[in-house]
């Protein structure tokens, strides 16, 4: 058992002082989670949490995740404390512009912030996903007496986040795979913003995650020894997940203590000084550090200063016993991929249709064996999406040596585990519907907030799908991808721009990508597709090279652009047809290269079966939009399509009404 002193609790109630310090200066930010959990974070970072604040991004280091983001100012009173690069000066301009203390955590992995936090479940989830990266490094990489990948994934959660509904699906994944390694502290605190927590919330919690296959216990949140002995039994623990559930009081010692108004206000100046008195605490000067813990919080850099060094010495030896594989782990370090690897792209030939989740499939099993990082998986829809290469072993308890992972119908914790993977190195990707994007949505935000290079593989993007109907066909989901920022949305024509969006997404580093698939054949009609790199590119001229109208497209709907183009030049009016997959990419080429494709001065029609929002930024005053603006129906595709106006006739005469 840890012996504790005087300077714990000195840590702790500075830890404590500066967080609510912050709040009130800012005049904005939650008190109550610094207050009540800060002897949790005090045991862990002082005495357990393996991390060298000289070097935040040692990749052997522990990981710590503040799933309850909103108490922010724990975190950064925890990394200002320890000696991370995190100034004083910076926890005084909490939740200010441009601070390095937004009032939410967001990643700054420089400074030791691990991840974006605050909508709540997505850091506990999240962590699901970066403990089954270590795993699944740990059976690549180590060898006897070579332990180079060992590390714990630890969370402080909050009853919010067990109550979000992502949470449940992660730890049901967690629990499944036995990751023993992970170790989450749920700030059981009773009370919620709107009050206690039994207004809503009566769940027998730890049988709930003894149910998922956890390792469950209770301690006391204010008791550094009731906390250290279940964080020695949950580490000792090596087959399941554990969940310490630390009985704690929102506001600790506050006037406010066990008051929902704690939760996500200032305390107020009185207040900040009757707290202050009740710790014994100097009134002033505020955001006070005692230079008493100099000599515990050295203690603690140069216990991580050590635990690296000897990590060090162990990779050197790595490196000259395996060289191969250190090589490869450098790249996981680095997020590099091997030198080459786009060699093994296919090309398709236009002789027959092909869908492109086929394709993709197809994509994948080519670049799969060169592409050691690339790993991904499924919600329980492997057939359709066709994301599983051949040879793929599968992740499971007691062997993560594979590369592709069941999900089951989880598409939000899928998700999350995906931010984890790729927060750890990998190149993930996940494949479901794209209407069944909605259920993921939260995370692939994160993703694109952290500029996380993740990969979905939507599937089934259009009324294309044909019987399963309206409750299965994207009808709005293509532009609502498209509106959010940092996501590079790509919806190819055919096999061969499929076989680029692969190119593309795998080498972007700043940001994930959404593949929009089609279910149903498609007609290749590119050569090589190369053009999707632009975002948009002339596919056919007019002929005689001075079109009188301008037909652009993407996806499936290229081809029916294709073929109201023949019709047009029967009838005297030559048409240029623009495939654009991505407005995204589109939107990064010079302005030059924008007009030269899409020119002002030509009536354009653009053709997409989908939601026309968002289309007429592209489009000039003499325009149309051959769209969707309701949802689809249940019949074989090509009747649906027809139906729902899709057509040569239609596009024909939607380019007469402007010309």
């Amino acid at each position: 058992m840890t012996e504790y002193t005087k300077l714990d609790q000195l840590v702790a109630t500075t830890l404590r002082m500066l967080s609510i310090d912050g709040v009130q200066k800012a005049n904005s930010g939650h008190p109550g989670l610094p207050l009540g959990a800060a002897d949790i974070a005090t045991v862990l970072w002082g005495h357990y949490l393996k991390h060298n604040p000289d070097n935040p991004q040692w990749f052997n280091r522990d990981r710590f995740i503040l799933s309850a983001g909103h108490g922010s100012m724990l975190l950064y009173s925890l990394l200002h404390v320890f000696g991370y690069p995190m100034p004083l000066e910076e926890l005084q301009r909490f939740r200010q512009w441009e601070s390095a203390t937004p009032g939410h955590p967001e990643y700054d992995p420089e400074r030791g912030v691990e991840m974006t936090t605050g909508p709540l479940g997505q850091g506990i989830s999240t962590a699901v996903g970066i403990a089954l990266a270590e795993r699944m490094l740990a059976a690549r990489f180590n060898k006897p007496d070579f332990p180079i990948i060992d590390h714990y994934t630890f969370v402080l959660a909050s009853d919010g986040d067990l109550m979000e509904g992502v949470s449940h699906e992660a730890a049901s994944l967690a629990g499944h795979w036995g990751l023993g390694k992970l170790i989450v502290f749920y700030d059981d605190n009773h009370i919620s913003i709107d009050g206690p927590t039994e207004l809503t919330f009566s769940d027998d919690v730890l049988t709930r995650f003894k149910g998922y296959g956890w390792h469950t216990q209770r301690a006391n949140g204010h008791n550094f020894a009731s906390i250290d002995k279940a964080l020695r039994a949950a580490l000792a623990e090596t087959e399941r997940p554990s969940i310490i559930a630390c009985r704690t009081h929102i506001g600790y010692k506050s006037p406010k203590q066990d008051d929902a108004s704690v939760h996500g206000a200032p305390l107020g100046e009185e207040n900040v000084l009757k707290t202050k008195k009740a710790f014994r605490w100097p009134l002033e000067p505020t955001f006070y550090v005692p230079s008493e813990i100099k000599p515990y919080v050295e203690e603690v850099k140069a216990r991580g200063k050590r635990a690296q060094q000897e990590w060090d010495d162990l990779w050197k030896r790595y490196q000259q016993e395996f060289p191969e594989d250190a090589q490869q782990l450098q790249r996981f370090m680095t997020g590099e991929l091997p030198h080459g690897w786009e060699n093994a792209l296919p090309q398709f030939p236009a002789e027959k249709p092909l869908a492109t989740r086929v394709a993709s499939g197809k994509v994948l099993e080519a670049i799969a064996p060169q592409i050691g990082n690339l790993v991904g998986g499924s919600a329980d829809l492997t057939p359709s999406n066709n994301t599983k290469p051949k040879d793929a072993r599968i992740v499971r308890r007691g062997d993560f040596s594979g590369s592709y992972i069941h999900f089951g119908v989880r598409e939000h914790g899928m998700g999350t585990i995906l931010n984890g993977l790729a927060l750890h190195g990998f190149r993930p990707y996940g494949g479901t519907f794209l209407v069944f994007s909605d259920y993921m949505r939260p995370a692939i935000r994160l993703a694109a907030l952290m500029r996380l290079p993740v990969i979905y593989v939507f599937t089934h993007d259009s009324i294309g799908l044909g019987e399963d109907g309206p409750t299965h066909q994207p009808v709005e989901h293509a532009m609502a991808l498209r509106a959010m920022p940092n996501l590079v949305v790509i919806r190819p024509a055919d096999a061969n721009e499929t076989a680029v969006a692969w190119k593309v997404a795998l080498e972007r580093k700043d940001g994930p990508t959404a593949l929009l698939l089609t279910r149903q054949a498609v007609p290749v009609v590119t050569t090589d597709g190369k053009g999707l790199e632009r975002g948009a590119y002339v596919l056919a001229e007019a002929e005689g090279g001075n079109p009188q109208v301008i037909l652009v497209a993407s996806g499936s709907e290229v081809a029916l652009a294709l073929g109201a183009r023949e019709q047009l030049a029967k009838e005297g009016l030559p048409a240029r047809v623009v495939s654009m997959p991505s407005f995204e990419l589109f939107d990064q080429q010079p302005l030059e290269y924008q007009r030269s494709v899409l020119r002002a001065d030509v009536p354009t029609v653009a053709i997409e079966a989908g939601a026309s929002l968002g289309w007429y930024k592209y489009l000039p005053d003499r325009c149309g939009v051959v769209s969707l603006e309701r949802f689809g129906a249940s019949a074989p595709d090509k009747v649906v399509f027809a139906q729902l106006g899709f057509t040569v006739d239609r596009v024909v005469s939607e380019v007469k009404r402007l010309v």
